[in-house]
């Protein structure tokens, strides 16, 4: 059942699809896709080299759902063997541009927040 697209999304509401659009984007595997995909076209078992700890199943279900939210392109070549890469969609582009900034804040935060934890954890 598709949504009306003239309805203002609000991701704070329970039944909005922003939600599960907002889960698959910044679930863990979602954000290292986008941002991995950001630097360029990638066949599947480049990007699952680049995110290290990803299983094929995960990869292969993240894959999936970003291609249906619209922020991947699948490009099968009819080679034998068939040769599949995935690139960022314009919109894919917009989101891993965001996600990058937040990438590089939070490895440049790590040693406050390492400094953080560590105060939290001798206090407790």
């Amino acid at each position: 059942m598709a949504s009306d697209p003239a309805l203002a999304a609000d991701v704070f509401a329970r039944c909005c699809e922003s939600r599960r659009t907002m889960l698959d984007i910044t679930g863990r595997w979602g954000t290292l896709v986008l941002v991995a995909l950001g630097d360029g076209t990638h066949r599947f078992g480049e990007l699952r080299r680049r995110i290290d700890g990803v299983s094929e199943r995960m990869l292969s279900q993240t894959l999936q759902q970003l291609e249906r939210d619209g922020f991947v392109a699948r490009d099968v070549r009819a080679t034998v063997p068939p040769h599949v890469e995935y690139r960022l969609t314009e919109l894919g582009s917009r989101f891993a541009q965001h996600l990058r900034g937040l990438i590089e804040l939070v490895q440049d935060a790590m040693p406050e927040v390492i400094a953080a934890q560590e105060r939290y954890d001798s206090a407790h």
